[in-house]
């Protein structure tokens, strides 16, 4: 099976978890058999894996998400890069291009593509392989998924099949209609469209070619910059007469608020938190090293983390994202493909971060021109180059670098160490690479 996971958003509507580089998908806050908690990428990542080990998996993504996506997931994984956000036409084209010339895929072959980030359970990809049969059989262009409506939500497109069989041909689309429209189409049989389908690959070039004049992937990618901002339903589900559905009637949850994503969590407290008897309906995701205690609450959610903490009742928790998008925010936290970072405190001329690097993995080769940089090795043992010399580290250990010293440093365990910043342009921008030639 191949499958395309769109892997977007700008991170605002679960705030203070999620920023502008780390989107609700990479929030680890669902408990996996082991007890340990995952992100909805790697649930969904995993479970693709259980329907299909073979399965080609491509993340299509912004390039701000590649790191995390890198960090949570490994190198095994395809990455389609988008050079600037261009909406789900162009995304899907682009990574179907690279399908075809990096992955090497047949365009003959069936490819699913879906978000990556609803909330769902092994039916649906169960369904989603059933899907990809279906496209394979040709008896349409596109196959789509149908999930059965559980209200008259003006959030979700309609789908309105031919008749009410598993798999039916598509009689027409209504984009989110009123509460009132989508309680009589919803009488009528009517499906929520939850962007999720299957065609043959072929059939997604052919479309891109129709629209966008480009010979092959390293030539659509060159040219990204340029292309219309369009969504996939608008550009080519709409205008499509050979359409397919496959009925879906298991769990899926679009958990785009904190009331939707709390409602599916499995246990109240996740992080150092503390419920009185007196809490009802109340959850704490805390991400920080110190306690939350909440008493005599109900319905509300409280959530804590470098970047803000945030206590809202339930209901209003989706009018977040105005009051974000007025915030002034420095990323306090993010995830590399090397490890991640954490912003511990910050002056007016120097930065506190404390930095883990997982096993394995190596900084760039690099320099900065406005500030020197001081390490603190807390846990584990590495290797550092400075200025060409090599030497190993451990607990204890300290490294100084001044401004224009070249230096890196390689985990052989997981390393954790402090780094401080001292200097009076403090930037994420001044950084130089260098090759590294060892």
């Amino acid at each position: 099976m191949n499958i395309v996971l769109l892997s977007g958003g700008s991170g605002k509507r679960l705030w203070p978890l999620s920023n502008d580089i780390r989107s609700k998908q990479f929030i680890k806050i669902f408990k996996d058999e082991d007890g340990t908690y995952e992100s909805m990428l790697q649930r969904m990542y995993s479970r693709i894996r259980r329907i299909d080990k073979d399965a080609v998996i491509t993340i299509a993504t912004s390039k701000m998400q590649v790191s995390a996506i890198r960090n949570q997931l490994g190198d095994d994984v395809g990455v389609s890069v988008e050079p600037c956000r261009k909406d789900t036409f162009p995304a899907i084209a682009l990574a179907s291009a690279y399908l075809t010339d990096v992955e090497g895929v047949d365009q003959d072959e069936p490819v699913v593509i879906c978000p990556v980030d609803p909330y769902v359970e092994e039916d649906y990809f169960a369904a989603i392989k059933s899907l990809s049969e279906q496209a394979e059989k040709g008896e349409a262009n596109l196959v789509l998924m149908g999930i059965e409506p559980t209200s008259p939500s003006e959030r979700y497109g309609y789908i309105i099949p031919e008749d009410n069989g598993h798999t039916s041909f598509v009689s027409t689309f209504k984009e989110k209609p009123t509460a009132g429209q989508a309680e009589s189409l919803i009488k009528q049989g009517a499906l929520w469209n939850g962007g999720v389908f299957a065609c043959r690959l072929k059939y997604v070039l052919d479309k891109a070619h129709e629209l966008i004049d480009f010979t092959d992937y390293k030539d659509l990618l060159d040219k990204y910059d340029t292309l219309t901002k369009i969504s996939f339903d608008y550009a080519v589900v709409e205008k499509e007469d050979k359409i397919q559905v496959q009925r879906f009637s298991g769990k899926w949850k679009d958990l785009g608020t904190w009331s939707s994503l709390t409602a599916a969590m499995e246990e109240n407290v996740v992080g150092k938190g503390i419920l009185d008897d007196e809490c009802s309906g109340v959850h704490i995701v805390n991400e920080m090293d110190v306690p939350v205690l909440a008493m005599g609450l109900s319905d509300v959610i409280i959530s804590a983390s470098p970047d803000g903490i945030l206590v809202t009742d339930k209901e209003s928790s989706s009018r977040i994202t105005p009051f974000v998008e007025g915030m002034e925010q420095q990323i306090m936290f993010a995830e590399k493909s090397w490890g991640s970072y954490r912003v511990m405190d910050v002056e007016s001329e120097s930065m506190t971060i404390k930095v883990t690097l997982n096993e394995g993995n190596s900084m760039n080769y690099h320099s900065h021109r406005n500030r020197d940089e001081v390490w603190v090795v807390l846990s584990g043992e590495g290797t550092t180059i400075v200025d060409g010399m090599e030497q190993s580290i451990s607990a204890g250990d300290v490294i100084t670098m001044s401004a224009g010293c070249r230096h890196t440093v390689t985990a052989r365990t997981e390393l954790k160490l402090i780094e401080v910043q001292l200097g009076r342009e403090i930037s994420v921008h001044d950084k130089v690479k260098y090759p590294l030639e060892y």
